[in-house]
């Protein structure tokens, strides 16, 4: 598993088109989820900016924009009433004017360029983190188990491989 690179940074050539779609994401995310979507959503569209021919250079910022927050939200169970926030498949396309199977096309394109999937910690939502068990489910010597539970030297391989988002015995 490749290395997860929290950075908001973008080459020059990037800047405008990454201001656009941010100005776009940060204005419906105050709006409708929250700063942990939105601080989630400016990493995602800062790794695609960093991409090499860069995907977001071509098309409609507003359907980018809407993809992201549907990548982010996705892997956060933003479609599920029982989550808080929650925002409707169709609520989200409609508030940047998209079709809903255009920006799920793009959702899923942006998740696998970034390969984002469901549980992964690197894009979850941090206060979901701590009391989610599959963001610490971890393979060791063929059994799953939960990282918390073993010993710091192993919590800190598995930091270091990126399998767990922070070495649990170091929090206490």
């Amino acid at each position: 598993m490749p290395k997860h690179n929290p950075t908001v940074s973008v080459p020059k050539s990037m800047e405008m088109k990454y201001a656009e779609i941010i100005a776009l994401t940060d204005n419906y995310c105050s709006k409708n989820l929250n700063e942990e979507y939105a601080q989630l959503v400016r990493l995602a569209t800062a790794a695609l900016c960093r991409k090499k021919l860069s995907p977001i250079q071509l098309g409609s910022a507003s359907v980018w924009a809407c993809g992201i927050i549907w990548a982010v939200g996705f892997i956060n169970f933003l479609f599920d009433k029982s989550t808080s926030p929650y925002v409707s498949a169709e609520d989200l396309a409609n508030a940047f004017g998209a079709a809903k199977s255009t920006v799920s096309n793009k959702s899923k394109q942006i998740r696998d360029l970034l390969k984002m999937r469901q549980f992964d910690h690197h894009w979850y939502l941090p206060s979901r983190i701590e009391n989610s068990s599959m963001a610490w489910t971890i393979m060791y010597n063929g059994f799953m188990l939960d990282a918390r539970t073993l010993h710091r030297d192993i919590q800190v391989v598995a930091y270091e491989k990126g399998l767990i988002p922070y070495v649990h015995a170091d929090k206490k």
